[in-house]
């Protein structure tokens, strides 16, 4: 269903979303309340809501309909300004499972490429998602590539191997695809000097629940490419330290990075580390795009495994794709450690998955274990 207040709006993106061919938009109303209405009569697997609508806004409108739907995905659309980012961050922290942003008219809405391919991708991915949530919904619009649904490892955190010679790592097997076996690597026994967190949709509510572990105590700066374009990175930031009680910011080119601090990269800028005569740094580029993203979660591994080494956690949150698979093969080589988010936590299961289908994690847990399994191996003695 799509909802927006601009009738012109609402039929550029129902043509660019069935163009597509494996999308069907069934529903097409003006504000939130009718929204509500149509999802009481009729089932849906992913929703692009509006945020500013007379009657009834995005916003209000976003409860209720997670309420008369549980398993419907939310999808809030907004242009790109700071208002707009901070309420599409409040949306996402009350249940929306991501956001696009519009061009600002409909004329460049018209010829956006970037918009809509954005747009048919997050649509599919979701529509996906809902519809394992809720087999009820029917079939996937298009066939899906078998995954596995990971158990988490017990007691929610891997054994540590300490300097004795690894076993061979155990695989631990699908319970719906039995071909597609994931293997947890040893973990191993060091006390990391960084923690890496890479995330794309759903991102910013794993990072809440995760970061709010981090409160007081941990040492080590914290280091975030989350994918989100420029003043959405600002915003995210912001509501990190508000939530969390840990102090973010966006990083800026040729900072020194702190111990204790966290750092986002800032939209449309890779963000990488260096060292210079002993001290760490943060450098923005604005190179190529990787994955398809610009900030992207590999570039920036690839850059802390050059200082840090084996002293690397690294931590994959949900995301579509397979961005940060590169680098997390770059941290287990140096001897570093990492963690996956477990499917039925993750909006989507491309980023996380992608790692634990590799064999690169030590551990594969439930949203809610990461933070405290995170901050167990950050406060232990060091190795």
């Amino acid at each position: 269903m799509v909802v927006d207040d601009s009738a012109v709006i609402r039929g550029l993106l129902t043509r660019t979303l069935e163009g597509d061919g494996t999308i069907r938009v069934v529903a097409s109303v003006a504000n939130g309340q009718m929204a509500i209405n149509t999802l009481q009569r009729q089932s849906l697997d992913v929703i692009v809501l509006d945020i500013e609508m007379p009657v009834m806004d995005g916003l209000t409108a976003l409860p209720q309909l997670i309420s008369a739907d549980p398993a419907v995905k939310v999808i809030m659309a907004s242009t790109l300004t700071a208002k707009n980012a901070d309420i599409s961050l409040r949306a996402l922290r009350a249940g929306a499972s991501d956001y696009v942003t519009k061009p600002s008219s409909t004329r460049e809405l018209t010829g956006a490429e970037s918009f809509k391919a954005e747009l048919v991708s997050k649509v599919q991915a979701l529509g996906e998602a809902a519809r394992r949530a809720d087999p009820s919904k029917g079939a996937p619009s298009r066939p899906l590539a078998p995954r596995p649904i990971i158990a988490p490892v017990p007691g929610g955190v891997a054994p540590a191997t300490g300097t004795a010679s690894p076993a061979a790592p155990s695989p631990i097997r699908s319970r719906l695809f039995e071909q597609a076996p994931v293997v947890l690597r040893p973990a191993p026994d060091i006390r990391p000097d960084i923690i890496a967190i890479g995330s794309s949709t759903g991102g910013p509510q794993a990072l809440f629940e995760v970061m709010a572990h981090f409160r007081g105590g941990l040492q080590q700066p914290i280091v975030i490419t989350q994918h989100m374009p420029a003043t959405f990175t600002t915003i995210l930031a912001e509501h990190i330290t508000r939530q969390c009680g840990i102090e973010c910011a966006e990083a800026k080119d040729g900072e020194p990075i702190v111990g204790g601090r966290a750092y986002v990269a800032p939209g449309d800028n890779h963000f990488l580390l260096v060292s210079r005569n002993g001290v760490t740094t943060a450098q923005l580029t604005k190179d190529p795009p990787e994955n398809f993203c610009r900030p992207a979660v590999d570039p920036m591994l690839r850059s802390i495994v050059k200082i840090y080494g084996r002293k690397v956690l690294a931590v994959i949150l949900t995301g579509m794709g397979h961005d940060g698979r590169g680098g997390c093969d770059q941290v287990v080589q140096a001897g570093g450690m990492v963690v996956g988010q477990d499917e039925a936590s993750s909006v989507v299961w491309g980023m996380p998955g992608a790692v634990a289908t590799a064999g690169l994690c030590s551990s594969i847990l439930p949203l809610k274990e990461i933070g405290p399994f995170i901050r167990k191996i950050a406060l232990r003695t060091a190795a």
